[in-house]
């Protein structure tokens, strides 16, 4: 099978050595071609090559969530086509690795690498759905380019701890959790709309839904992990259904200790709940409007602020091998 082979060097989990010996593995069994990105985007362009030559078959991630979500973007740069387009296999190297673990894989990139090559060798891989965020009509948003995500967008305040995290990365800072539970309290303290959002859900057919603060659309479930615990906070969500939505309208500190409470102790059969959390199930078409610019996020990478944007569930968009 003729494969390319896409690293992140500054990968959190990855040392060189690591990298070069999953490498070695990768090569004794598949015609292997190796690229190492350069900068935020490389990933996406070499996907994007490599689903335009025709000859690459396989596609490998070793990386983080946000290194799976470039080249994911790459590979569907001209839409969803599972037969045509190459399949995507991921060596998890970030810190958290929602997707690779959402697929089952273990969270260890040598053990990984292992289960990938049992798989491919027994052709077993499975066709996932993923989320398409994109810009709305006749808004400030109305130029912004789509994109896909794997696992889970968020649009308010989860996306604004995502964003200080980020800054305190950029500052040499090694991404923890402990990193980011600092960042969601500290973020809470500067919340200026915590009593009242500002966040308005339409969906077609259906009465809006007004003055959501949080808003978070899932792909799979879990939502993320806080070291080795799954946190559900949409625990239907499925790569085989559409997206499933959590909001919350109030974010008191009551509010706030009753609802992370319950992220904390959630599983696959019990997430948030209560008068102020809204959750939906497969959806496939919902926009979010704020009446003020929110953060925005998706797989864990800050994307900026937004005032609107919609949310497209596509199922079967991409093959995975697992």
């Amino acid at each position: 099978m003729r494969a390319l082979l896409i690293v992140n060097p500054t990968a959190t989990t990855t040392s060189l050595r690591t990298r070069e010996v999953l490498t070695h593995a990768l090569a004794s069994d598949l015609e292997l071609d190796v690229a190492t990105t350069e900068s935020r985007g490389h990933a996406r362009e070499l996907a994007r090559l490599a689903a335009v030559n025709g000859e690459t078959e396989l596609v490998i991630a070793l990386g983080g969530d946000g290194t799976v979500n470039e080249i994911v973007n790459g590979l569907l740069h001209e839409g969803p086509d599972p037969g045509r387009l190459p399949r995507l296999a991921v060596v998890p190297g970030g810190s958290t690795n929602v997707f690779a673990r959402a697929l089952g894989l273990p969270n260890h990139a040598v053990e990984a690498t292992g289960v990938l090559l049992d798989a491919i060798e027994s052709r077993r891989e499975r066709t996932i759905g993923l989320g398409l965020a994109s810009g709305v009509p006749d808004t400030d948003d109305t130029g912004v380019r789509p994109r896909w995500f794997t696992f889970c967008a968020g649009f308010g305040f989860d996306a604004g701890v995502v964003g200080r995290v980020e800054q305190h990365r950029e500052r040499g800072k090694r991404s923890t959790h402990a990193l980011y539970v600092r960042q969601a309290l500290r973020a809470f303290l500067k919340e200026q709309h915590r009593s009242q959002g500002t966040i308005r859900l339409e969906r077609p057919g259906q009465p809006p839904v007004e003055d959501l603060v949080l808003s978070i659309v899932c792909n799979t479930a879990p939502w993320t992990y806080l070291g080795n615990r799954p946190v559900y906070a949409a625990p239907q969500a499925s790569f085989d259904t559409g997206l499933d939505l959590l909001g919350l309208s109030r974010m008191t500190p009551l509010a706030l200790s009753r609802y992370g409470t319950q992220l904390l102790t959630s599983s696959p059969e019990r997430g948030p709940r209560g008068k102020h959390a809204v959750t939906l199930h497969d959806q496939t078409d919902f926009t979010l409007h704020s009446q003020v610019p929110l953060p925005f996020q998706m797989d864990g990478d800050h994307l900026g602020v937004r005032t609107s944007v919609n949310f497209t569930g596509v199922r079967r968009a991409l093959r995975v091998i697992v």
